[in-house]
């Protein structure tokens, strides 16, 4: 059992997985983030500071909700992030198309080159291994 102390409330709870949150703090999270997402759908072009004013949210929560793929912003938004490997503006996540397709090659490249080669099979001449032998009596 994996018992650690809420990052919010500062109460015991039994950890499984996620955010170091208990239950009750994860649901008003949730709420939190809920009314977000409709302030940002209702106020299109804010930035993140208005957002987490009007919202009563931390700036860094809005964030991480962006880079974690649960919030993304349209085109014309002054939410804008960047990527975390070349700079490219980007809606949401931490990393652009191009870098995210460059690293996809690059790790297929190094499991490819990590599989141990197929042994070829010997094409076998059906004189020197028959099937069916015979005794001599």
């Amino acid at each position: 059992m994996n018992v650690r102390n809420c990052r919010k409330c500062g109460k015991i709870f039994n950890y499984v997985t996620g955010p170091v949150m208990c239950q009750a703090c994860r649901e008003k999270m949730e709420v939190k983030f809920q009314e977000v997402k409709a302030y940002i759908r209702e106020h299109k072009g804010v930035g993140i500071n208005e957002v987490a004013e009007a919202c009563d949210v931390e700036p860094q929560q809005i964030t991480q909700w962006l880079r974690d793929d649960r919030l993304e912003v349209t085109e014309d938004s002054a939410l804008m992030l960047n990527c975390e490997s070349c700079g490219a503006p980007i809606r949401s996540g931490k990393y652009c198309e191009r870098c995210k397709a460059q690293m996809t090659g690059s790790f297929r490249a190094i499991t490819n080159s990590n599989r141990p080669a197929q042994p070829q099979k010997p094409s076998r001449d059906p004189r020197e291994n028959p099937k069916m032998r015979f005794l001599d009596s």
